[in-house]
C-alpha cells in the first residue's frame, strides 16, 4: 500500500497491522494471533501493563476496530486473489516430488509468511495435504528447510482444528529428533511448537508419553542457550499442567536443573516448579536441592508478581511436609517478606502470603 496506516493499527506484541483484534481484561488490544500465542506460552499478564490476567482470559472481539481497519486500507479482491493464488502455487511446488530443493525453501518462505496472519491459508495447508510434504521436509538435513517447516507447522498450529491433527499425522516425532539433534534455532522452534500444541489436553497425554519428548525438553532446558532455555521450560510448564507428566519431568532429574535456572534469572523454570510441587515425588527432590530455598526467597524479593506468587506457594507446600524447612524458611526472614505482601496489588499473591504465614506460624491453612 502506497500510504502508512496509524501505529494504532498495530498490534504491540507482532508491530504488524492487526486482521482480528481482540480486546483483554486489562484494555488493551492485541490481534487474536499474537496474544493467543502469549497466552499458550504460559504467561498470565497484559505486556504491556504486566498487570495479572485470570487463569482463562477472554480475548473480546474489537469489532470497531476492525471496522476502522478495514475501512481504512480495504484490500481490493485482486490483492486477495494474489495471496490464495500464491499460497495454491507454494503449496504445489512443496507437495511435488519433482519440486527442486531451492524452490521448495521458497514456497516454505512463502507459506510462512502467508500462513502467519491468515486463518483461511493455514486451513487451506492442512485441507490440501500438504502437511505430509511438510514434516517430509522437517525431517531434512538442511537446517534453512528444517526451520522454515517447523515455523510453518507453528503456524499452523495455532487453529485449533490443527492441533489434534498434527500430533495424529507423527509431528511430536519429529519434534523430538530436532530437540535431541537440529540446531539452536531449531530447537527453540520445535520447543515452542510442543508449547502451541499442548494446549489441547489430549496432547498433553500424548506428548506426555512419547519417548524421549520430556526428556529432550529437560536436556535443552539444560544445555541451550538462553532462548532455547525459555522455550523448553514453556512447553515443560505446558505439558506439567496436565498431572500425570509431572512425576515425568521429575524423573527425568529436572528438578535441580529448574533450581539452577530460576537461580540465573529463569522465572519460567520456578512457574514448572509450582506445577511440580504438587507432586509428591517433586516435594521430595526439591527438598534434596541444597540452597533451593534460598533461590526462592531471591525470587520473593526481586521477582515479578508471578514469580512470588509461584515461590509462595512452593514455600508452604514444602513447610507442610517438613519442619526442618520450615524453620530455614523462618530463618531467612519469609515471615516478615509475607507480612510485606499482605498490600500487594495481586489477589494471587496476598492469598498465597497469608497461607504461608499461618503455616509457618503453626497454623497451616490449605495450600
Amino acid at each position: 500500500m502506497a500510504f502508512e496506516l496509524p501505529n494504532d493499527f498495530r498490534c504491540p506484541i507482532s508491530l504488524e497491522i492487526m486482521s482480528d483484534p481482540v480486546i483483554i481484561q486489562s484494555g488493551h488490544t492485541f490481534d487474536r494471533v499474537s496474544i493467543q500465542r502469549w497466552i499458550d506460552s504460559g504467561n498470565r499478564t497484559c505486556p504491556i501493563t504486566k498487570l495479572p490476567l485470570s487463569e482463562n482470559p477472554s480475548l473480546i472481539p474489537n469489532h470497531a476496530l476492525r471496522s476502522l481497519i478495514s475501512n481504512f486500507a480495504h484490500v481490493s479482491p485482486k490483492q486477495e486473489d494474489h495471496s490464495h493464488s500464491q499460497s495454491h502455487s507454494s503449496i504445489s511446488t512443496l507437495v511435488s516430488r519433482s519440486s527442486s530443493h531451492e524452490s521448495r525453501l521458497e514456497s516454505l518462505t512463502r507459506l510462512v509468511r502467508l500462513t502467519k496472519r491468515d486463518s483461511s491459508v493455514r486451513r487451506k495447508v492442512t485441507e490440501s495435504g500438504a502437511v505430509r510434504a511438510v514434516l517430509d521436509c522437517v525431517d531434512s538435513v538442511d537446517r534453512a528447510l528444517q526451520e522454515k517447516s517447523l515455523s510453518l507447522l507453528l503456524n499452523l498450529s495455532l487453529e485449533d482444528d490443527n492441533k489434534v491433527g498434527l500430533v495424529a499425522d507423527g509431528v511430536v516425532r519429529r519434534i523430538v529428533a530436532v530437540l535431541r539433534f537440529g540446531s539452536p534455532d531449531c530447537k527453540a522452534v520445535a520447543a515452542t511448537l510442543l508449547t502451541s500444541l499442548a494446549v489441547v489436553e489430549v496432547n498433553k497425554a500424548t506428548i506426555g508419553s512419547y519417548p524421549d519428548a520430556i526428556s529432550a525438553l529437560v536436556s535443552l532446558l539444560r544445555h541451550g542457550n538462553d532462548r532455547e532455555r525459555k522455550e523448553s521450560a514453556t512447553a515443560l510448564y505446558a505439558l506439567c499442567s496436565f498431572p500425570d507428566n509431572r512425576k515425568r519431568v521429575v524423573d527425568c532429574g529436572s528438578v535441580g536443573i529448574l533450581v539452577e535456572a530460576a537461580d540465573s534469572g529463569l522465572e519460567r523454570a520456578v512457574e514448572v516448579l509450582g506445577l511440580l510441587v504438587k507432586c509428591r515425588g517433586g516435594r521430595e527432590e526439591m527438598s534434596r536441592v541444597s540452597g533451593f530455598v534460598e533461590v526462592l526467597v531471591n525470587v520473593l524479593r526481586n521477582g515479578s508478581l508471578k514469580g512470588i506468587q509461584y515461590s509462595l506457594f512452593i514455600l508452604n507446600c514444602l513447610c507442610c511436609c517438613s519442619r526442618e524447612i520450615v524453620e530455614e524458611v523462618k530463618r531467612e526472614g519469609v515471615v516478615e517478606i509475607c507480612f510485606g505482601l499482605e498490600d500487594n496489588e495481586s489477589e494471587k499473591v496476598r492469598r498465597n502470603a497469608t497461607n504461608l504465614v499461618h503455616t509457618l506460624l503453626g497454623n497451616p491453612m490449605e495450600a
